[in-house]
């Protein structure tokens, strides 16, 4: 990055040089062009007034030694006819008459005009003024062209330009360490919030990047969490496998225990299973944040099905289910809403006490569809609501694992809800039971 600016500094300033340079070559010749005529005529105007000078012009011109450098006089008859040149013989001249300067002079009394001489790599400026008796006095002087003046002025541009160039490249380095190091001190303090930009353009980028960072390592915090939440919960039950399968194998214990072992390693293995396939549909959710296969489905429905498949379960801990659903349209996955609403009731009922109630609603508010799920059971202590959408947490540790929970589900809940843009509320208190609402 360095390097770049660097690059484009030096870049620049050639450029600049050279426009500049360019620029006031035109400009100071269009300068230098204007005086070289003001001067000629200034000339031209003096001469035809000095008596003497033209006196001396109309009888003896072969004695005039006027000391001006580079200045031609030519003195031109009324048809054309050059009567007197201090620079060329005369004889070998050819008639002046079609000359604009001298056409002018005639006819306006003074005439000016500029031609290019590629032989000797000039221009050539030519006053001419109208005298009394009817003859025109023409001078003319030579002055470089532009391009002669660039090039004589070549070699003091290089110079300017390799001075330039060198403080540039001195003065970008300077510029671009004190334009970085603000930057740079904020990358290397990220985790410092104390440390605000130098450049307020930058405190959005740099907020952005700090949420990001944050995020990153809430993740791989969490990812790492998951990571040994996961060994752990596989360990208990195949440990317990493991044990129980150990004893049958050396026949250490009797009929009725074998009996007990049994089944107690077929409800471990189905504890696996079910924890592998909530790691498996949580992974499947995760992938599934870029879209979902959405569709119109009926909440009340799929919230009937559910209640109808929980019955047994409901009746095995004696909770009275009560569903109050009016037909309810939304713009969802129907396996992703199975999922949500069976969840949710499954953990109402595990969490739930025996002879409580499970409540279950689906309604329309404000054009929104609504789903509470509602019970009376242990509830949630306030500083733990927080953390029960985290994989693998547990209010009741020993109750979940009691009634078979894997931590997961509430978890599976949240990605649901975020998967569809809905969103979610918690209500509990201990003892009183949690009341869930998901508006989509």
């Amino acid at each position: 990055m360095k390097n770049k600016i660097n690059q484009r500094l030096i870049e620049i300033a050639i450029l600049a040089i050279v426009l500049t340079t360019i620029c006031m070559t035109f400009v100071y010749y269009g300068i230098y062009q204007n005086q070289v005529r003001k001067d000629l005529k200034m000339m031209g105007t003096t001469l035809s007034s000095t008596r003497s000078f033209y006196q001396e012009l109309q009888t003896n011109p072969d004695s005039l030694k006027l000391g001006i450098d580079n200045l031609r006089i030519t003195w031109i008859d009324t048809d054309g006819t050059v009567l007197y040149d201090n620079d060329i013989d005369i004889g070998d001249m050819e008639n002046h008459s079609d000359r604009p300067e001298v056409q002018q002079a005639l006819t306006q009394g003074e005439g000016e005009t500029v031609r290019n001489s590629h032989t000797m790599n000039q221009k050539n400026f030519y006053y001419a003024l109208l005298q009394q008796d009817g003859t025109v006095l023409r001078v003319a002087i030579g002055a470089r062209s532009i391009w002669n003046v660039f090039l004589s002025s070549f070699p003091m541009i290089i110079t300017v330009l390799f001075i330039v160039v060198i403080l540039c490249i001195l003065l970008a380095h300077f510029l671009t360490r004190q334009l970085l190091q603000p930057i740079q001190d904020v990358v290397e303090h990220l985790d410092d919030h104390t440390r605000a930009p130098v450049y307020k353009e930058l405190v959005p980028l740099v907020d952005t990047i700090r949420s990001q960072h944050e995020n990153i390592l809430m993740a791989a915090k969490v990812r790492q969490d998951f990571t040994a939440n996961v060994s752990h919960e596989l360990k208990t039950p195949l440990t317990a496998i493991s044990g129980y399968a150990e004893i049958i194998e050396n026949h250490m214990a009797d009929a009725e225990q074998t009996e007990h072992f049994a089944r107690e390693i077929r409800n471990n293995a189905g504890r696996l299973l079910v924890l592998i396939n909530d790691i498996i549909r949580l992974s499947e959710l995760d992938t599934a944040e870029g879209g979902i296969a959405a569709e119109d489905v009926d909440l009340d429905k799929i919230a009937r099905a559910c209640l109808k498949d929980l019955q047994i379960q409901a009746d095995e801990r004696n909770i009275a289910v009560r569903y109050n659903g009016t037909v309810c349209k939304v713009l969802a996955n129907p396996t992703m809403m199975r999922e949500l609403i069976q969840n949710l009731c499954e953990n109402a009922i595990r969490y739930n006490n025996p002879g409580g109630h499970l409540d279950v609603a689906v309604l329309e508010e404000n054009e929104h569809g609504v789903l509470i799920v509602k019970d009376d059971g242990i509830g949630i202590p306030r500083d733990q609501q927080d953390r029960i959408f985290e994989r693998f947490y547990r209010v009741d540790k020993s109750r979940s694992k009691r009634t078979g929970g894997t931590g997961l589900g509430l978890a599976i809940v949240k990605h649901i809800v975020e998967l569809h843009d809905a969103s979610l509320t918690l209500e509990s208190e201990p003892g009183r039971g949690t009341m869930i609402r998901v508006t989509f």
